[in-house]
Parts: C-alpha cells; sequence; structure tokens
C-alpha cells in the first residue's frame, strides 16, 4: 500500500510568471535612474594647477576686472547752482565726462548694475538724464537707490 502524496497528484510541468518579476525590475531600474544624481562630487572635479609651482609673477594671480565688479553707484548732488556727480564717490565735473566713464565701464562689464542714488533736492529731470545715460552706455541693470524710512 501507497502513502498518499500531495505531489503525485500535482501536474508535473511548472511554469514560472516572469512577466511581474520584470515589471518591478524596470520600476526599481526607473526609481533609481530619477533619484540619483549625475553631478560630479566637488572633489573629483579636475584642478588646472601650472606646472612652475608658483614661480609666475605676482601679476598673473590677480584676477581680471571684469571676474570681480562691484556695484556702480552714481550718485547725483545738488550743490545749490546745479547737480554734481559721483561714480562710486570719485567726482564726475560734468554729464560729457560721465557719459564717457558710462560707456567705458559698460565696454567691459555690460550687465555689471547700475544704482542711481539721488539726493531729494535734486531735480527730477537731472536724476532722468543720468538714467538715459547708463541706458545709452548699453547697461542692462539700472536701479534706483531706496531711501531708509
Amino acid at each position: 500500500m501507497r502513502r498518499p502524496s500531495p505531489f503525485r497528484d500535482r501536474p508535473h510541468s511548472v511554469e514560472l510568471q516572469l512577466t511581474p518579476l520584470i515589471d518591478c525590475v524596470f520600476l526599481l531600474l526607473v526609481y533609481f535612474l530619477w533619484s540619483s544624481s549625475f553631478a560630479r562630487a566637488e572633489r573629483t572635479l579636475s584642478s588646472e594647477l601650472s606646472a612652475a609651482g608658483g614661480t609666475a609673477p605676482a601679476a598673473a594671480s590677480v584676477p581680471p576686472p571684469e571676474a570681480d565688479f562691484d556695484d556702480l553707484v552714481i550718485r547725483v548732488l545738488w550743490t545749490g547752482s546745479g547737480p554734481a556727480w559721483q561714480v562710486n564717490d570719485a567726482p564726475v565735473p560734468s554729464l560729457a565726462e560721465l557719459r564717457g566713464t558710462l560707456v567705458a565701464i559698460a565696454g567691459i562689464k555690460r550687465d555689471a548694475p547700475v544704482i542711481v542714488h539721488p539726493d531729494p533736492a535734486v531735480p527730477l529731470g537731472d536724476v532722468i538724464d543720468v538714467l538715459d545715460l547708463s541706458r545709452v552706455a548699453g547697461f542692462e541693470k539700472v536701479q534706483f537707490a531706496a531711501a531708509a524710512p
């Protein structure tokens, strides 16, 4: 007499369903691709060091003037007899010289921010003249300084 076995009555062909497994693998692949970062770490970026090892003259280590450029502040002052102008605290005697200064600076860095800072006593027409000169010189960012309340 034979003992009953649960495996004897089972069909002999076993089929594996791989479709759900492949779906899971693709979903995991998509998840890891979306969540990963392809930016290089800072420590692995190549750095360009000179082969001379510090024997270069000191003038070579100074960055070009357009690399480090501060805001351009144009002060419009009222002297009682007429307007006076200052570009970054350096006096400019006339509007013609102010235009030449602005054109020269725009030749170096056109996207430098220009801040027009008028005194409260300056007539609006003189402030508009400075605004027009900075636009004609080719500056893209011209702003007005706000007075603190």
